[in-house]
């Protein structure tokens, strides 16, 4: 299959994005015929339109981040749940990732719903299919491309639910961000993105805050295993991110739902057997079907699966950084539910490492050119206070002269 070269970005991209307002058509206009009253009235129309799409596209954005975190929040609290009746990870990996089979019909129901030119499922599946390549979708492409995200999909999700079991979701959550600064270490080793201090500084302090993760309750036991199993949840996320821009580059929102959609039938044909084996080797042993707990398996899937569609969905309709907002988000949405429903009480030193690891996120979310655009403000804000510090010395000595004269006295200013 061909590389798609020209649509791969570097993966930083996204929060530079943010920065960058899109200028109206009608500005050059507007300018070109700005004695036209007409033209004035048209240019004010354009530019209160233009502001009003911005403030609604950050309502719903803030409205996306809320539902992003609600959900991941949501997914993380209802494992714990589920663990209680029910400890098999992989089986509840297994069965979440069966329903991203939906996410191409919801796709195709939106699709319908909203626009006029109507195209049947088949048809839309093939145009969808462009990002495997011009060829679209074959047999070949199928195993080639779909199996080595499916199972870092399934060994990221089958981690996560590991560390769960030894940790707090609150800690979970946390460790679990630190896969933004493994991205911004892969992409900058394989991809060669644009290198920058902060984010080296950004995931130092991921580092650190791992360690006092594992140190809080001393390097041994459960706490430290855990700490690795959501390290190497983290860790298998950032390299399917990575892969992912390598191999099939960026992505619209038709053909995430191609890609989900085609990751949940290869979950469903080809890693079925390792459910089996599981329980017929007694790692993972449940009694029969009916004895299940249907509901929080599919609360959990459900779940999961609306976080998917938010983050995918959330890209186009907002602005890509409150996407990584919503998830972080969940930090302190999973934090108030253990303090007030399972009465957790967290060390200081676990408190201090989640901490470091959510600054370190945050660090990671600043655009490639931020130092420039600061440099830049600041300049301009110096520039600014010097003018108007010129204009009161201006003022001061003007009013100081007037009132000389008033009193019959000359003033010589000083060399």
């Amino acid at each position: 299959m061909k590389k798609h070269s020209a649509r791969v970005a570097p993966l930083s991209s996204y929060s530079a994005q943010v920065l960058t307002c899109p200028i109206s058509e009608g500005g050059e206009g507007s300018d070109s015929h700005a004695e036209t009253p007409g033209s004035e009235t048209s240019g004010d129309g354009t530019a209160y339109q233009t502001c009003a799409n911005t403030v609604l596209k950050v309502l719903g954005g803030l409205l996306v981040v809320l539902c992003i975190s609600s959900s991941w929040v949501g997914t993380t609290q209802v494992v714990q749940l589920t663990f209680k009746s029910f400890s098999c990870p992989f089986f509840i990996t297994w069965f979440s990732t069966n329903w991203n089979i939906l996410f191409f019909p919801l796709y195709y129901s939106g699709h319908v719903a909203t626009t006029r030119e109507k195209q049947t499922p088949i048809q839309k599946f093939r145009e969808c299919s462009r990002l495997f390549g011009e060829d679209g979708m074959s047999l070949k492409v199928f195993l080639k491309r779909t199996a080595p995200f499916s199972i870092l999909w399934t060994l990221t999700n089958y981690l996560y639910l590991l560390a769960l079991r030894k940790l707090t979701a609150t800690d979970v959550s946390a460790l679990y961000c630190c896969h933004k600064a493994f991205v911004f270490l892969l992409s900058w080793i394989v991809l060669k993105d644009r290198f920058m201090g902060v984010r080296i500084v950004a995931a130092i302090m991921a580092i650190t805050g791992i360690v006092m993760m594992a140190y809080a309750d001393g390097f041994h036991g459960d706490s430290f295993m855990g700490v690795a199993l959501a390290v190497g949840s983290a860790s298998t996320s950032a390299l399917y991110k990575v892969l992912f821009k390598m191999f099939l580059g960026s992505a619209n929102l038709g053909e995430a739902a191609h890609f989900f959609s085609t990751m949940g039938v290869f979950n469903l044909i080809f890693i079925s057997c390792v459910p089996l084996i599981l329980y017929f080797t007694k790692v993972e042993h449940w009694g029969s079907l009916s004895s299940l707990p249907w509901g929080y398996l599919c609360g959990v899937a459900g779940l999961w699966l609306v976080f998917n569609i938010l983050v995918n969905v959330g890209v186009v309709l907002t602005y890509p950084i409150l996407i990584s907002i919503g998830t972080l988000l969940s930090v302190p949405g999973n934090a108030a539910i253990d303090v007030l429903k399972h009465e957790v009480i967290f060390s200081v030193v676990r408190l201090a490492a989640t901490c470091i690891i959510c600054l370190g996120f945050l660090l990671l979310l600043l655009p490639e050119e931020w130092d420039t655009v600061t440099l830049r403000f600041l300049t301009t804000l110096a520039d600014k206070k010097t003018e108007e510090h010129g204009e009161e010395l201006t003022e001061s000595s003007v009013h100081t002269r007037s009132r000389s004269r008033a009193n019959g006295a000359v003033s010589i200013p000083m060399a």
